[in-house]
């Protein structure tokens, strides 16, 4: 099966080939890190999570980075409100990015690189700019001169959408011969950071620098570029000019951008009181493997619509596959397998695989693994699944969480000996007919994120998300 995915630069939707050999060469825009991320940030960031892991399901190998910005407007201004300087600054917010990464199960890059580790591959490729014409200086900033590159404006398809609101302005606060025209240098200003350069004292523009970064470490073409649908227009636009300006060659072959998340219908903000991180979800009791699936259940280039009210559904339907996965299980090793069952189990694994290739539509690939555990599970109630099937469906299940990563495949156990200790007491507090102390103990073991089912067979016990 052929992976197929759109590219906003051709607005179609075409098979995947990498450039060289099997080797797919990717390049995100990552955190620019001055707060904690938000929510609206996770669900890019997942989002591309979710294509790294498809592009490797599908048989790719993989070279993927993702920038730290670490030096812009605003993080100048606010290390200097609070004292610090850029690094100590920085360094808070980057460490915790990484942390939340790891909390959401986000895959790290292979790559990670920060722009104030990369000035001097900055400085040359605007060197290289100067010397084809491409530039000019301003009070002692360098400016990328739009006229000179006709082709300016295809990826955000500027010409289609004349007096169309594309995106953000470019906001440089610098003077330039032609308003469209965005900075590569800004010169020195008092008390910001800079570096010593043939340029002048200063510090990069925004855009020179994933240009040089992706470059440097991706080669002057590569396979995919991505980034939130924010970053089309001035941002990508601008990419694509001075790195093929500089070049002469296709800067990325394929463009992928995620669309918008809104909050209760609305966008993000924290004057309308619905702004949230993801460590004030946690802060309020959230799981982060539910609030992995909201982000990953609707497809990459329509808006997801974030509530409260979703996220607590994101983790009953997390629920129901876990419990799911326990009950199967427990499939006796004498049963009867259902042949029915099995091709069942084939044709959903089929339209997963289906799902993801066609443009990564992970809404079609979660409904394939929901429809056969809602099918199955009726099964399970009259006893018409076999050891086979069982086997076939964790496997299932598992090729399934190596895109997602959300459920919990492997046999549980409990490691925590208080928590054994409490229930065996509880299984001898209910055969002495002691229920008080049998629900006293249910109780703290809920607290715990410990619940026990009475069955026939015994007391079952799971982790609850």
């Amino acid at each position: 099966m052929k992976l197929k995915l759109y590219s906003t630069l051709t607005q179609q939707v075409g098979e995947v080939v990498p450039l060289n050999d099997n080797e797919i060469r990717m390049y995100t825009c990552g955190p620019t890190v001055h707060d904690y991320a938000h929510i609206g940030n996770f669900r890019t960031f997942v989002q591309f999570d979710l294509l790294r892991r498809t592009l490797k399901y599908f048989g790719f190998a993989l070279k993927h980075v993702m920038n730290i910005t670490d030096v812009d407007d605003n993080i100048i201004t606010k290390s200097t409100a609070a004292n610090m300087t850029l690094k100590e600054y920085t360094e808070i917010y980057a460490n915790a990015f990484l942390e939340d990464m790891e909390t959401l199960r986000i895959q790290r890059p292979e790559v990670m690189p920060r722009p104030t580790e990369h000035i001097d591959s900055m400085v040359e490729l605007i060197m290289k700019l100067r010397e084809k014409g491409f530039t000019y200086e301003s009070e002692g900033s360098t400016y990328f001169r739009i006229d000179r590159f006709p082709e300016y404006g295809k990826l955000a398809q500027l010409e289609r959408r004349q007096g169309e609101a594309v995106g953000r302005i470019d906001t440089d606060r610098y003077d330039k011969e032609n308003p469209r025209d965005f900075v590569l240098w800004k010169a020195r200003k008092p008390g910001e950071a800079y570096w010593d350069t043939p340029l002048g004292p200063g510090r990069p523009g925004w855009h020179i620098e994933c240009s040089a970064m992706s470059m440097q470490h991706l080669g002057s073409t590569f396979d995919i570029h991505c980034g939130g649908a924010d970053l089309v227009f001035p941002h990508h636009e601008n990419e694509i000019a001075q790195s093929e300006a500089a070049t002469g060659r296709p800067f990325a072959k394929r463009w992928l951008h995620c669309e918008f998340l809104m909050v209760n219908g609305q966008k993000m903000s924290k004057s309308l009181g619905n702004y949230y991180t993801l460590r004030g979800l946690l802060d309020k009791g959230y799981n982060p493997l539910a609030i992995r699936y909201l982000l990953a259940s609707v497809h990459y280039r329509k808006q997801l619509n974030f509530t409260l009210e979703g996220l607590e559904q994101a983790t009953a339907a997390l629920q129901r596959v876990n419990d799911f996965v326990i009950r199967l299980r427990e499939v006796p090793g004498g049963a009867e397998d259902n042949p029915a069952l099995s091709q069942r189990t084939r044709d959903a694994r089929a339209r997963f695989e289906e799902g993801l290739a066609d443009d990564m539509n992970t809404s079609v690939a979660l409904a394939a693994v929901f429809e056969l555990v809602r099918e199955t599970n009726t099964l399970l109630e009259n006893n018409q699944v076999g050891p086979g099937n069982r086997d076939e469906i964790l496997d299932f299940l598992s090729a399934a969480n190596q895109v997602f990563d959300v459920f919990q495949i492997e046999e549980q156990k409990l490691e925590d000996q208080e928590i054994v200790r409490l229930i065996e007491e509880r299984r001898e507090a209910r055969m002495r007919r002691d229920f008080r102390r049998s629900d006293e103990i249910r109780q703290l073991l809920a607290e715990r994120g410990v619940a026990l089912e009475d069955t026939k067979e015994g007391t079952r016990w799971k982790r609850v998300i």
